[in-house]
């Protein structure tokens, strides 16, 4: 199933919203990609969300780019910031990278970012997005998947242990 950041924003707006300001809050942000031989590799790099999509950017044959040219799984983690307290809490998403190297859309990112040429530009089929943060003393995680909706999982009760009769892995409260 193919997804866009739209499919995202009509089916969860205010999550959406919420990622968006996540990431616009700061310029570089961490991607997770693959390299030939599985390992990870992350790298830094910047995210825009223009025209429904979730757009990447990157320096010609940059390894990132590489591993994704090679491998379209990513994952991207907004910068958490200064300090370790996380207030807005933390966003994430993942899925698939569609390189784009010619037409409209690509030319609309050049005339909005004018990044510097020549460059790889990715357009991101989302799979997942997932807020984390700490609400009433307790961790919370909203996670967004194709067909299923925001799902809402409390993972420990807010003193901190486990939900004895769910397990600490995913307990679904209120």
């Amino acid at each position: 199933m193919t997804t866009s950041w739209n499919d995202v924003r009509q089916a969860a707006p205010e999550l959406a919203d919420w990622v968006e300001a996540r990431f616009a809050a700061y310029k570089h942000h961490v991607l997770a990609t693959l390299r030939a031989d599985g390992s990870p590799r992350v790298t830094g790099l910047e995210v825009a969300f223009l025209g429904g999509a979730a757009w990447l950017g990157m320096m010609w044959h940059s390894r990132k780019a590489l591993d994704l040219r090679r491998d379209p799984r990513l994952a991207v983690h907004a910068n958490p910031g200064p300090g370790a307290e996380l207030p807005d809490g933390d966003a994430r998403f993942s899925g698939r990278a569609v390189e784009v190297p010619t037409g409209a859309a690509r030319a609309a990112y050049i005339a909005e970012i004018k990044p510097p040429e020549p460059f790889h530009l990715f357009r991101v089929e989302v799979r997942e997005v997932t807020r984390t943060r700490i609400v009433d003393g307790a961790l919370q995680l909203q996670t967004w998947r194709p067909g299923s909706g925001v799902r809402t999982v409390w993972p420990h009760e807010p003193d901190g242990a486990p939900d004895a009769d769910r397990g600490a892995d995913e307990v679904e409260r209120g």
